[in-house]
C-alpha cells in the first residue's frame, strides 16, 4: 500500500451526521469526501475514485439503493460498499449484500470506532 492515505466518500444527507463521521476518520488517517445526495455521490465516484464508499441509505436525489444499483449496472466502480444506515429490517440488509455491499451498519449500534475498524479491515482485505 502507499503512503497515501485511502480515501474515503462519504454519502451521507444528514449535516450533523456527516461532519462527525468526516471528523472522526479524517483523525483516524482517511481523506473524506463528502456527498449530501445519491446523484452527488454518483459523480464522485467517477470523478474521485474513492478506496471505499460509506453510504446512507436514505438521501435526497438517489437514494443509497439506487447508488448501488447505478453502480453495479453501469459498471461504474469495483470499490467496496459500507452501508451506513438507520435502517435496520432484515430486508433492507439483504438487499444492501444483493446489490454489492460488503458491510451493513445500524448507526444507531455502532461507534465511531466500530466503523473505523471495520473500514480498516475492508481495505486491508
Amino acid at each position: 500500500m502507499s503512503n497515501e492515505k485511502p480515501k474515503i466518500l462519504l454519502a451521507e444527507d444528514d449535516q450533523f451526521i456527516c461532519r462527525a463521521y468526516k471528523d472522526g476518520l479524517s483523525q483516524a488517517g482517511f481523506e473524506v469526501i463528502v456527498a449530501s445526495n445519491g446523484g452527488e455521490a454518483v459523480e464522485k465516484i467517477k470523478s474521485e475514485k474513492p478506496d471505499l464508499l460509506l453510504l446512507d441509505l436514505i438521501m435526497p436525489l438517489k437514494s443509497g439503493f439506487e447508488v448501488m444499483e447505478e453502480i453495479k449496472q453501469n459498471k461504474i466502480s469495483d470499490l467496496p460498499i459500507m452501508v451506513l444506515s438507520n435502517l435496520s429490517q432484515e430486508s433492507d440488509i439483504k438487499k444492501s449484500e444483493e446489490l454489492g455491499a460488503v458491510d451493513y451498519i445500524v448507526k444507531s449500534n455502532a461507534t465511531m470506532r466500530d466503523v473505523i475498524e471495520k473500514i480498516k479491515d475492508i481495505l486491508n482485505k
